[in-house]
């Protein structure tokens, strides 16, 4: 394929294709390392707020989206940042395994992530998708201190376009691998919005970690 197919391949983003296995679940880090205490959980009060007797959506209690706010168009990811849990690290494309679920990064580099080529990017309308490992054999990595991410931190993802797209956070949660939300998850809410995934909930050393931590983030900013 050349490079100009190639460039229009990635620029279409089936979304079909991506819904597919995206709404099955996400299967990250299937082994991590045993540690005391383990990786931060999300508080209670960091999750999506809801109304009483009404559906949690990834669009309820949002940051409203910044006046005249452009709209990016596709690009690779060259870097990720979260201030506030000390992650700067470079992003690699992510494709599937052999099993279909969506690749994570290798686990040998701790300070690495993923995004999957085939999704939306960061700044484009939908929800885009970074992945990382919470831990690997020797200790903590990249995502380690993702479930003590705070609403109202701000994510800045770097462009291979020379755009930086900032997003703000307006949840965190962690739900099992057995029953993952990805409707909810991946849903698009009509706003460029991010999604921040990596292992959590309870571990154990035959399954490894029973449960995705979520950080769901709208877009505020670009620059």
């Amino acid at each position: 394929m050349s490079e100009e197919e190639t460039q229009q391949s990635r620029r279409r983003s089936p979304w079909g294709v991506v819904a597919l296995v995206m709404l099955t679940g996400l299967a990250m880090v299937r082994n991590g390392a045993e540690f005391e205490h383990g990786p931060p959980q999300p508080a209670a009060a960091a999750a999506v707020a809801v109304r009483p007797q009404q559906q949690p959506t990834p669009a309820q209690s949002a940051p409203a989206p910044a006046p005249n706010l452009e709209v990016l168009e596709h690009s690779s990811v060259q870097r990720v940042r979260i201030p506030s849990i000390s992650v700067d690290a470079p992003v690699m494309t992510v494709g599937l395994d052999a099993e279909g679920w969506i690749d994570a990064p290798p686990p040998q580099d701790p300070n690495l992530a993923g995004w999957y080529l085939n999704g939306i990017s960061p700044g484009q309308q939908g929800s885009a998708v970074i992945v990382g490992h919470v831990d690997n054999a020797k200790g903590p990595a990249v995502f380690y201190g993702l479930g003590s991410v705070r609403k109202g931190s701000r994510i800045e993802v770097q462009r291979y376009d020379g755009r930086t797209a900032v997003f703000e956070v307006y949840g965190v949660e962690v739900f099992s691998k057995d029953a993952f939300p990805g409707a909810r998850v991946y849903g698009d809410t009509g706003q460029p919005e991010l999604r921040v995934i990596t292992c959590g909930g309870g571990y154990s050393k035959n399954r490894g970690y029973d449960g995705n931590v979520v950080v769901f983030a709208r877009m505020v900013e670009t620059r």
